[in-house]
């Protein structure tokens, strides 16, 4: 996403518009394109499913975050594709307004690059989440060219991180890997394990549940040539349980 406000801070405040309510509105635009809206449902679902026993998170995609200093809901303010703020409640929110979240920014950002973002996302954002919002991991992917960068907070500077043997990188805020797979970017656990998404474990339950009652079937199969046999037996004048 592109939106973007700063203002220089005026020297003379009016009371009036500081501190507005908690809760403001996402000031952001419908997602680019139909493969954007996906990736970002992709991770915000499979970190979802995956961290469904945790209480201390906050996930969300082309969601405002409200940052201005002075409080003020029309100056700085960014809408990152998809971001994690850890050590906070976990409840829906209209947005991330800063100063009503005890002053905390996300841990973890993550933008989807697109034609007209890219320069913005490489550039003027990775600079605002490097000195303003102190993000500890920032990582980017171009789902066109399949490009994926990432970067870690180091003395204030964002280094670049080293991809593994398998070309991921690692999140040490989430405590997971970050790859491409079948060209979506996805979430892989420390052993390389992929995280699924809501759909993929549908299709697992689906699966193990086809081969339970193909199992079944089997074994129904079998019992039932267990008894055509035995009834021929018995027509020949054999007692079948006598040959047990």
């Amino acid at each position: 996403m592109t939106s973007l406000a700063f203002a220089m801070p005026a020297e003379i405040v009016d009371p009036s518009v500081v501190a507005p309510p908690g809760d403001l509105d996402s000031n952001e635009p419908p997602m680019e394109s139909y493969q954007h809206l996906i990736q970002m449902l992709v991770l915000l679902g499979s970190l979802e499913l995956f961290w469904k026993a945790r209480t201390d998170y906050f996930a969300a995609g082309n969601l405002t975050i409200y940052f201005s200093p002075r409080q003020l809901e029309s100056e700085s303010f960014r809408g990152p594709d998809f971001f994690v703020v850890l050590g906070t409640e976990r409840r829906p929110r209209k947005s991330w307004v800063v100063w009503e979240e005890d002053g905390r920014y996300p841990n973890v950002i993550v933008e989807v690059l697109s034609k007209s973002t890219a320069s913005v996302d490489r550039g003027l954002k990775k600079q605002t989440y490097q000195d303003i919002f102190r993000t500890p991991d920032y990582f980017w992917f171009d789902p066109e060219t399949l490009e994926l960068a990432g970067f870690r907070l180091s003395d204030g500077r964002y280094e670049p991180l080293s991809p593994d043997a398998s070309g991921r990188l690692w999140s040490a805020q989430l405590g997971l890997f970050l790859g491409v797979e079948r060209g979506q970017l996805r979430f892989f656990t420390p052993d390389g394990e992929l995280v699924p998404a809501g759909l993929e474990l549908a299709q697992r339950a689906e699966f193990a549940e086809q081969r339970a009652e193909s199992a079944e079937q089997r074994a129904e199969s079998a019992e039932q040539r267990a008894a055509r046999l035995a009834e021929k037996l018995r027509e020949l004048g054999v007692d079948p349980d006598t040959l047990k």
